[in-house]
């Protein structure tokens, strides 16, 4: 019996060494508490996840959340998004999948230790093969805003329009009217890719 506990405390530790094995459990606990106590969502409201900086978030001062941290919760408050509103489910089934393929995060006050919070999440535009989302870490007692991110989302292996999708999922959406904000980042994406086709050509 001591053997069996050793071997499987062995080979727990095995896998938190190979793998961020708590990425999986919260990513499960998400979707499946979603499923279970949260209600469906249209693809234009506004879904929000919860959480707290922990001392595994924490950067080397040891008071606030380190900056990579953001991102990774921003996967769970996406995760949860395409599952509560059925998208991820019609890209799916269509044989697509997501990527993130732009980011850009405004931090405008750190996080600090213990400090709950909550992550919202909406989709404010689509194109081409592209969703466009804004995403904000706020804080739970005076509902300030610690960060706020901008955000593409790449559908690849797609073969079909991705209206197909919108419409699949609800058929008399419309497109939220882009923001000045939105429209300078997009705007900046497109420069960027402009830039590094023409460094591409030099070679």
């Amino acid at each position: 019996m001591f053997l069996l506990h050793f071997y499987g405390m062995a080979i727990i530790a095995i896998f938190y060494v190979l793998f961020d094995v708590n990425y999986f459990i919260k990513f499960l606990f998400i979707i499946i508490w979603g499923r279970l106590f949260n209600k469906n969502k249209k693809l234009l409201d506004t879904t929000t996840i919860y959480g707290i900086c922990t001392t595994q978030d924490i950067d080397i001062v040891f008071y606030h959340m380190n900056n990579a941290r953001y991102l990774r919760e921003l996967d769970f408050a996406r995760y949860y998004y395409y599952d509560r509103s059925g998208l991820y489910k019609a890209i799916a089934k269509r044989n697509g999948n997501l990527v993130q393929t732009a980011c850009t995060v405004r931090y405008r006050r750190a996080i600090p230790i213990f400090m709950p919070y909550k992550i919202t999440t909406k989709l404010i535009y689509w194109e081409d093969k592209h969703f466009y989302m804004e995403q904000q870490f706020i804080d739970l007692k005076n509902n300030f805003i610690y960060a706020i991110i901008l955000n593409r989302q790449t559908i690849t292996g797609l073969k079909t329009p991705l209206q197909d999708i919108i419409a699949d999922t609800e058929p008399k959406i419309c497109m939220p009217k882009p923001t000045k904000e939105f429209k300078l980042w997009l705007e900046s994406i497109k420069e960027s890719s402009q830039n590094l086709r023409k460094q591409e050509e030099m070679k």
